[in-house]
């Protein structure tokens, strides 16, 4: 699914858009229909297009990996990626083959693993999926590569489970059709999908151990964090403890520095809009922003925060 916005704008509004900038549509690579890239992509794109006057549209795509593996080629201007397969991307690990030249343009809020199934499930802890139907995020998602590493460290063969490999929106119908028996998702809360599924579909999140956390760290990247998803989120009686990982908007190192400065001014300067449909928006902090390692920012991320600090 493609969002394109084209939004009528005055000559006067686009007076400071940067001259690299060239015609056509400029792609943001979000995710899945039901998620929070999506929703965030799709309002980042309408507020570029109105306030630079170029051509801004939103993609669905399959999650990180793809995103990252976008932007490298050229088919996405900026794209969501969570903060581990992004360090992948640079390091040409896990799914990637060889270093990518990916950078940052801001860190923008946490991500916080779902392990989904229905309230009066019998399924309690992750060794229960051994032998169950079992959706672990879609191919080429960052959702695929989280899973797969919480289930290494947990000691839960991912080979006794009966993968769909499906992605947000198929995950949510399939579990509230009982064709599987739990998903994993890694997204900002409230995820939407899945709190619309709460409303129809009573729900629990499986517990993420902390010793789980810090296996995944001492193996891979040291990207991930212990955390809690509080009571009430989507009708939680109890909170759950899970694995977070901070989200990361990314560019190609190639990008010229005027178009990234125009994306990240824009990006902050649209922040309370965008929360207004997208409430993780409301995360994102300019003191925070910087911190995107080993992911480097990208000189024209560099440019702007450096302004901002004068």
């Amino acid at each position: 699914m493609i969002v394109t916005v084209g939004l009528a704008v005055s000559m006067s509004a686009c007076a400071s858009r940067a001259a690299e900038w060239t015609d056509g549509d400029h792609a943001v690579a979000g995710g899945g229909a039901d998620g929070v890239y999506f929703a965030y992509g799709t309002s980042l794109a309408a507020e570029l297009s109105a306030s630079l006057g170029v051509s801004v549209v939103a993609e669905e795509t399959a999650g990180s990996v793809d995103n990252l593996l976008r932007v490298d080629s050229g088919e996405a201007l900026v794209g969501f990626a969570q903060g581990d397969a992004a360090a992948d991307a640079v390091a040409g690990a896990g799914a990637f083959a060889e270093p990518l030249p990916i950078q940052a343009v801001a860190r923008l809020y946490d991500e916080y693993l779902h392990v989904v199934v229905r309230g009066g499930s019998d399924i309690h802890e992750l060794a229960d999926l051994a032998g169950r139907s079992v959706s672990l995020g879609a191919e080429n998602s960052g959702v695929n590569v989280i899973a797969g590493r919480v289930l290494d460290a947990a000691g839960v063969d991912a080979a006794s489970l009966h993968d769909r490999r499906l992605d947000l929106a198929e995950s949510i119908d399939a579990l509230e059709r009982s064709e599987i028996d739990a998903f994993f998702w890694v997204g900002g809360i409230p995820t939407p999908g899945i709190a619309a599924l709460s409303e129809e579909v009573p729900v629990r999140l499986l517990p993420i151990e902390q010793s789980w956390v810090d296996e995944v760290n001492r193996r891979h990247s040291d990207a991930y964090r212990s955390s809690d998803l509080p009571i009430g989120l989507y009708g939680l009686e109890e909170s759950a403890t899970t694995l977070a990982v901070p989200n990361y908007l990314v560019t190609s190192a190639s990008t010229p520095p005027g178009v990234v400065r125009d994306v990240v001014a824009g990006l902050f300067d649209a922040r309370t809009r965008i929360a207004q449909h997208v409430p993780t928006a409301a995360l994102l902090d300019r003191t925070q922003a910087i911190f995107t390692g080993p992911v480097p920012l990208h000189p024209g991320a560099v440019e702007y925060y450096r302004t901002q600090r004068d």
